[in-house]
């Protein structure tokens, strides 16, 4: 996600960091250079204009003459900017007095939206709450079979009545109440292009329950054009936040950088992948620093947590960042995170591996080669990969049946992720 931006991005802050006191033309190369990243990662054009006006004012003039290193204040800015373009603050879940709390699911046919309310369930789930669904798309016949499919696999139940999807959705909440659910989500119909029919539909449905969240759930590959979707969304529906399905196969994220500037609703959650458990909240200050390549440690930790016993999870995460491993610790790890979702996204999240993978195989093939690689050397050698010589490679090659140009690249990274890691050793944040 975000590959394309994050690469110019990367590139700009690189340069900067080079760099001590700026001229006015230094800045306008600097803004040049961000304007053809937004643009080609398939921003809004208003909201580039507003971007660049507002880093230009903060990057020049009286004020910035006195900061004592200004290209890093401009890192800083450009930062910043990022934050405010993904939302801010990370939108903070509350739940309602009298259960059940009602979140409300709209968007456009295709959008991935049923799949997002199964999704939103199993996160509730794991808050500790008791979902339940509730299929509202009568539009489409295999709507409500594919929500009872998901909410079978997520282990929600699913509630549903032919007919009226207003009606439909009134004793979903009658239902809701007398099982005792206090989470209620509500899959309306979707269009494959906005009509009146669906949004009055949507907002008798909304008038009916009453939610304390309405979220719009756009695909994350369809650019600008989610923006104009969630515009007319919020018109009738006053939307809450905005759910982006397939974040993960969105290269550019113009989408997700211009929804907040255009209707001023933050990003909520966002699907990182097709798994039901690849879904999370959205942190706006951790996704910026990931663009930039600065990484993002405390989701790595927290998905961590979620795999391991918290003094395990800690040792895990000192070992990645100490730099300390040998490659039986680094086997280890790869199974372990293996555990926490594709590991292209897991070690992505470490400051500066994201840039050092880039291009890189990382799927299960690869893993199961570097296993063999790796089982097929000596305790020694693992212990210190720097005495494998040609020799040696040639053994461990014809050991794991791979050829001897994976254990040169196996031996090649391992040594740059250790001094990757040593790098930035001790600078761990506080939760």
């Amino acid at each position: 996600m975000f590959d394309s931006l994050s690469d110019r991005l990367g590139a700009v802050v690189g340069k900067l960091r080079n760099r001590g006191r700026l001229s006015e033309a230094d800045v306008d190369e600097i803004l040049a250079e961000i304007r053809t990243a937004l643009l080609e990662a398939d921003v809004n054009v208003a909201v580039v204009r507003n971007v660049l006006a507002r880093i230009r004012e903060k990057s020049v003039g009286e004020a910035m003459s006195k900061v004592l290193d200004p290209a890093q204040q401009v890192v800083k800015t450009v930062q910043a900017e990022l934050i405010g373009l993904l939302g801010g603050e990370t939108l903070k879940i509350t739940y309602a007095s009298q259960p059940p709390t009602v979140v409300l699911m709209a968007g456009l046919q295709g959008s991935g939206k049923t799949t997002s309310a199964a999704k939103l369930a199993a996160w509730f789930k794991k808050q500790g709450r008791q979902p339940m669904l509730v299929g509202a798309d009568l539009q489409r016949p295999a709507a409500v079979e594919q929500l009872r499919v998901l909410g079978q696999q997520v282990g929600v139940p699913v509630f549903s009545a032919p007919g009226d999807p207003v009606e439909t959705a009134r004793l979903g909440l009658e239902e809701a109440r007398r099982l005792g659910r206090n989470v209620l989500i509500v899959d309306t119909a979707g269009r494959l292009a906005i009509d009146e029919e669906m949004m009055e539909q949507v907002r008798r449905i909304s008038e009916t329950v009453t939610p304390r969240y309405t979220f719009l759930v756009v695909d994350a590959m369809t650019g600008q054009d989610a923006v104009g979707v969630a515009e007319a969304f919020n018109e009738t529906l006053a939307i809450d936040g905005v759910i982006l399905s397939k974040l993960d196969g969105d290269a550019r994220g113009g989408a997700a950088l211009s929804v907040k500037e255009v209707i001023g609703k933050p990003i909520a959650f966002a699907a990182t992948g097709e798994k039901l458990d690849a879904f999370e909240q959205f942190h706006p200050d951790r996704m910026a620093s990931r663009i930039l390549g600065m990484g993002d440690m405390l989701s790595l930790i927290e998905q961590a947590e979620q795999v391991f016993e918290k003094e395990e999870a800690e040792k895990a995460a000192k070992k990645l960042v100490d730099g300390k491993f040998t490659l039986d610790d680094f086997l280890e790890q790869l199974q372990q995170l293996k555990k926490m979702g594709p590991l292209q996204n897991v070690l992505g999240m470490l400051p500066g591996v994201g840039a050092q993978l880039k291009g890189a195989e990382i799927g299960d093939d690869q893993v199961k080669r570097t296993e063999a690689i790796i089982r097929s050397m000596t305790p020694a050698e693992r212990e210190n990969p720097q005495i494998i010589n040609g020799s040696r490679r040639t053994r461990i090659a014809k050991g794991s049946g791979t050829q001897v140009q994976d254990v040169n690249r196996l031996v090649k990274q391992f040594a740059e992720m250790q001094k990757m890691m040593k790098q930035f050793g001790g600078r761990l944040p506080s939760r």
